[in-house]
């Protein structure tokens, strides 16, 4: 599933364990299905987390030099 699929089904299965008239079998098997799909997405996020730091840390090339800031001259008229 994707990342979305799982995020909908999650909702369901917090839904069908929200409501007391799920008999406790079944809401036994949804809490499974729901730890499972967290430990899923969970790993998702931590991949996607890790794509961007990559993306985000610059290369040696993408290195910008800080700006020096000198005084003006004396000479230059405002």
């Amino acid at each position: 599933m994707s990342f979305e699929q799982d995020i909908e089904r999650m909702e369901e299965i917090t839904k069908k364990l929200k409501n007391n008239e799920t008999p406790l079998s079944e809401a036994i098997a949804l809490f499974e299905e729901g730890v499972a799909i967290a430990r899923n997405t969970e790993k998702q996020l931590s991949e996607i987390e890790r794509k961007v730091e990559i993306l985000l840390t610059p290369t040696e090339e993408e290195h910008v030099q800080e700006p020096t800031l000198a005084p003006f001259s004396e000479e230059m008229d405002f």
